[in-house]
């Protein structure tokens, strides 16, 4: 009975300390290896857990911190090159920071090379900093230390002087210095390694069902959207009439089945072929000037086309071979039937193709290829089934005024989602107001379109408007309205991912907007001249404090209880918490009235004066920054790392909530029961 006791306890404990312990998902290995007898290849890997992400070497300023090298003696040292990565990071734009960011998953590895003299000791030390994330929280950035020692063997110096006088070396001593060379030199130093707790590994692999499962529920609907475009629905009846004339219902039927799992194969194909060569799309597009160009110049043919400008079509010679092929006995025919109709939908098909392949990429190997086949299976069944059952295609309502609609609609949309491109090419005068300004202009015309004040070459006359025409309508304008408070400096959360910065703007009327709403008391803090309050800013305007001491002493004299907020200047869900939680006028109340508020960042790398240095009670090392100061308080105190950590304190330094303190959570409502909750605590 007492064993059993015992393992209960020892299983209690343990749970708990697991899902409070230090998060670590990057790991990282430092090894070396020797190119030739005077070169050797530093390397740093590191190994990414499932779900996290850490960011590039080259981050804009403002934005998060930067995966960066320091070498002690890089002075002493003749390296050949510059540190670089052995892989493109992924380029994506974090709607937080507002600007494109650098990241890397999975692995990456980072390598430098140095020269040295055979026979030479070199002795490579140093650090790296970097920042892990993964979607809903960011940890403050880490320094791993490295150590390398290189070390010229005897061999290497015999051959170098042998190749100085021209002598020939024996050919067993030249084999036996070839084989050492190749050797790699001792590795002194390893990264710490912290197992994660199993629920964040059940997190990490439920995380990634789910993504798979939207990329598979994205692809169903884009097949049975590209269905309805005007490349493809004028074209069902008559690939269905094809199958119509074999006398034989089997053989219609076979056939019909066949030109079904072609289609299904060719598009699984297209999916196979872009996993297996891993062409990262979204990195090419977002980070190349020409593919942007091009695609932005495609979409704008394809709305001109739309609109009745030109026809675009395929080549001749190519078409005509098709359907040539098309017309062979067996299964030929309904394979290049397929293929047929595959090419000739592929001006509208190809935009939805293409955003489900760059979706898919972002996941495994196989990912493109399960993609690709939902989307096809959706794109081909009405084709199969409407060829073994052609009865069906009478009740098809048939292509005419209300396509062209369709057409029309398409082209504002392309026109539209043109500006993505243009945006991607980072040009000075393409500002978030003026593409604001444009898809305004854009969507308030296909509200006209669809009420038909505007009509086009190939409309037919509208003698009324019908219901879903004024139902379109009144969204177009909706939408329209939506975007206008964004020319003035509203977020616009929906959209701001396909938006240029706020910087640049002419006109941001939301500033000091928030601000100019605190009506503060005359007891919302102690001084007006808080210790780093030169170089950092409280959110929203409020006051407060960057010290835990300094705090701590504050809300001794004004009797209220402390907020600690543990945050980072590259932390994006900080952020999210200032302006979705924070700013709403209920939790600004209660924080000016009832707390004294310190903002500690634990990311600030600003050096600390002598008297402020701390000696860390986990490592026992001296914490010189802002930053190591106050991420060693956090650990130390709450054992965790994650921000943004909110925890309320009394006067006697101990937690007056029920739970031990908030994470990140984007509800207004929890975050002020937790408010509230201390405050409550702290009256008894």
């Amino acid at each position: 009975m007492k064993s059993l006791l015992f393992q209960f306890i020892l299983i209690v404990a343990f749970q708990s300390y697991s899902s409070a312990q230090v998060i670590n998902p990057i790991k990282w290995d430092f090894t070396s290896k020797k190119i030739n007898e005077n070169t050797v290849e530093l390397k740093f890997a590191a190994k990414i857990d499932h779900g996290w992400h850490m960011y590039g070497m080259n981050i804009p300023p403002n934005g998060p911190v930067a995966t960066s090298f320091i070498f002690d003696n890089e002075s002493n040292i003749d390296f050949i090159d510059k540190i670089h990565s052995t892989k493109k990071p992924e380029v994506k734009y974090d709607s937080t920071f507002e600007m494109n960011v650098e990241l890397y998953d999975r692995e990456v590895v980072f390598v430098r090379k140095i020269k040295y003299k055979p026979g030479e000791k070199i002795e490579i030390k140093g650090s790296v900093t970097y920042m892990a994330c993964d979607d809903s929280r960011c940890l403050p950035p880490k320094d791993e230390n490295f150590h390398f020692q290189v070390e010229g063997t005897i061999e290497d110096k015999q051959k170098q002087e042998i190749i100085e006088t021209k002598v020939t070396k024996e050919p067993n001593i030249e084999n036996e210095s070839n084989k050492r060379a190749e050797k790699d030199t001792t590795i002194i130093f390893q990264g710490t390694e912290e197992n994660n707790s199993q629920i964040q590994s059940n997190q990490s692999i439920q995380n990634k069902k789910l993504s798979l499962w939207k990329i598979i529920l994205k692809a169903l609907l884009g097949g049975l959207l590209a269905l309805l475009t005007p490349c493809v629905y004028p074209i069902i009846p008559l690939t269905v009439s094809f199958f119509m004339r074999e006398t034989s219902r089997r053989k219609s039927f076979m056939d019909a089945l066949f030109f079904g799992g072609s289609i299904v194969f060719i598009y699984t194909m297209i999916g196979f072929i872009t996993g297996l060569t891993r062409i990262d799309l979204a990195y090419w597009i977002k980070t190349q000037q020409l593919p942007n160009i091009v695609f932005f110049l495609l979409f704008v043919a394809l709305a001109a086309s739309f609109f009745g400008a030109f026809e675009l079509v395929l080549p001749s010679k190519l078409t005509n071979k098709i359907d040539q092929k098309a017309d062979k006995g067996g299964f030929l025919g309904p394979f290049f039937m397929a293929l047929a109709t595959v090419f000739v939908s592929f001006s509208c098909v190809g935009p939805i193709a293409g955003i489900i392949l760059g979706d898919a990429l972002r996941g495994e190997i196989l990912t493109p290829v399960i993609g690709m086949f939902a989307f096809s299976l959706t794109f081909a069944l009405p084709f199969t089934l409407l060829a073994i059952f052609p009865q069906f295609m009478k009740k098809l309502p048939k292509s005419g005024g209300w396509l062209n609609s369709v057409k029309v609609f398409f082209a504002f949309i392309m026109l539209a989602f043109s500006m993505v491109f243009i945006t991607n090419l980072q040009l000075s005068f393409i500002t978030r107001d003026v593409v604001l300004a444009i898809e305004i202009v854009l969507f308030i015309l296909l509200g006209m379109y669809f009420l038909g004040k505007i009509k086009f070459s190939h409309d037919s006359d509208l003698p009324y408007v019908s219901v879903p025409r004024t139902l379109l309508a009144i969204a177009s304008f909706s939408f329209a309205v939506y975007m206008i408070p964004g020319m003035f400096g509203a977020p616009l959360k929906s959209i701001s991912p396909f938006l240029p910065p706020k910087e640049g703007m002419q006109f941001d009327l939301t500033k000091n907007a928030i601000t100019a709403s605190i009506s503060y008391n005359s007891q919302s803090a102690c001084s007006d001249s808080a210790k780093y309050a030169d170089f950092l800013h409280m959110p929203l305007g409020l006051k407060g404090y960057f010290d835990y001491n300094e705090a701590l002493a504050c809300a001794k004299d004004l009797n209220k209880p402390v907020l600690l907020d543990f945050a980072g200047h590259s932390c994006k869900n900080c952020k999210k918490m200032y302006s979705e939680v924070w700013s709403d006028p209920r939790v600004l109340k209660l924080l000016n009235e009832n707390f004294v508020i310190a903002v500690l960042y634990t990311d600030d790398n600003t050096k600390l004066a002598e008297e402020d240095m701390v000696v860390s009670k986990i490592d026992n090392q001296v914490k010189n920054t802002i930053g190591k100061k106050f991420n060693d308080l956090q650990i130390d105190k709450f054992k965790t790392n994650t921000l943004p950590l909110y925890a309320i304190l009394n006067h006697n330094e101990q937690v007056i909530t029920d739970k031990q303190y908030y994470e990140y959570s984007p509800d207004i409502d929890s975050f002020i029961a937790f408010l509230q909750n201390g405050i409550s605590n702290f009256k008894k």
